[in-house]
This record gives structure tokens, sequence and C-alpha cells, in this order.
């Protein structure tokens, strides 16, 4: 007797393209052209990563979606999250942040990113030297094979929090350092049945 047709992804993983990617990407298109063209892919760059970490502390309490869609006005407001430039900022420029429509205007997390890039400027280490520093060997890692697989912390990240905060960081808990992490590809959380996990990001 031969056996069936091999099950197909769960529902939940397959988008109304018809693409098979992790369920949140499916949720709203603005989710799977990040899923499918940002999200794990590796970054480097001091400006690029502070920006994803900023951009993940911010998230904190709130949807990413809501921080996607304010991510230009985000750069703007923080001059291209160049930390040298954030570094300078004064208590005239809160202010100014703070009746900024284009960002979320959250007085801790805007003085926060004040804090943030004065570490940065800080730091004995290039940023991108010290926050890959974190990254685990792919080889030690199980890919997640549900979306409830998908850790919101892990060791790696959790070292990476205290680390900052000894630094001086703040808004750097270990679930936002593990999204970092996720976001910047130090880690690679896609499915099992995802159409990106172990591949390269879709070519716009």
């Amino acid at each position: 007797m031969s056996a069936g047709p091999a099950p197909g992804p769960p529902a939940e993983l397959v988008g109304t393209d018809g693409v098979v990617r992790c369920a949140w990407g499916n949720t709203a298109p603005d989710y799977a052209e990040y899923h499918d063209h940002e999200w794990g892919v590796a970054l480097h760059g001091e400006a690029a990563l502070f920006e994803r970490l900023i951009l993940e502390g911010f998230q904190s309490g709130l949807s990413w979606l809501t921080i996607l869609r304010k991510r230009e006005g985000f750069r703007c407001a923080f001059a291209g999250f160049e930390p040298s430039r954030v570094a300078a900022f004064t208590e005239d420029d809160v202010a100014r942040l703070l009746a900024d429509p284009a960002i979320v205007r959250n007085r801790a997390k805007i003085r926060a990113t004040v804090t943030n890039a004065r570490a940065v400027t800080g730091l004995d280490v290039p940023l991108d030297a010290l926050l890959w520093s974190f990254a685990p060997d792919p080889a030690t890692r199980r890919r997640p094979r549900t979306m409830s697989d998908v850790p919101a912390t892990t060791p790696e990240s959790t070292a990476m929090a205290k680390a900052l905060k000894r630094r001086g960081f703040v808004f750097v808990g270990p679930t936002t350092c593990h999204a970092l992490m996720q976001a910047t590809g130090m880690v690679d959380d896609h499915v099992e049945a995802c159409f990106r996990a172990g591949s390269p990001p879709v070519v716009p």
C-alpha cells in the first residue's frame, strides 16, 4: 500500500502570495517585505547596527509594524543613526523629537537613544565587533521547527545585554538583544519550512 502525499506546510506559513514563510511575515505586506529581504540577513557597520539596536528598543511594548512604518522618520530624526552626531544631542533636541510625529514620541526611549550613542562613542572596541562577538556558532543551534520553537531569549542574548549594560547602554534587555540578533543575521531563526531557511533573501 503506497503512502499518501507528504503533508504540506502549516496553513499559517503560507502567504496569500503562495510563499511559505515564517507566520509573522504573512500578517501584513510590510512584514512580508521585511521578512523576505532583511530579517536574518547578516548586517555590519556601526550606523546600521546602531539603528537596529535603537529600533528594537523603541519596539518594546509596541508592534514592530509601527516601527517599520516609521523607520524613515527615525532615520531623519536621529541623523542617520550616526552615533557621534546623536551623542551630541541636547535637551533641546529631545524636546524637538518629542514633537515629531514621524517617530514614536517616548521621552525615555529618546533619551536612551542619546545615552546609547554616547556609549557607542566611548567603546574600546568597534560596535560591530562587540555585538558580533556574541553570535553563536550556527552548528550549535537547532533551527526552529514551528513558530512556538522560536526563543525570546538565549544565553548569548543575555550575555550581550549584560555586556552592553556594563558599558553604559540602556533599554538593552535579553529579549531586545535577541531580537537584534535575529534581525541582523547573528542567528537564523527562520522556521524549517520557510523558504528563507538557510537561503539568501529575495533580490528586490
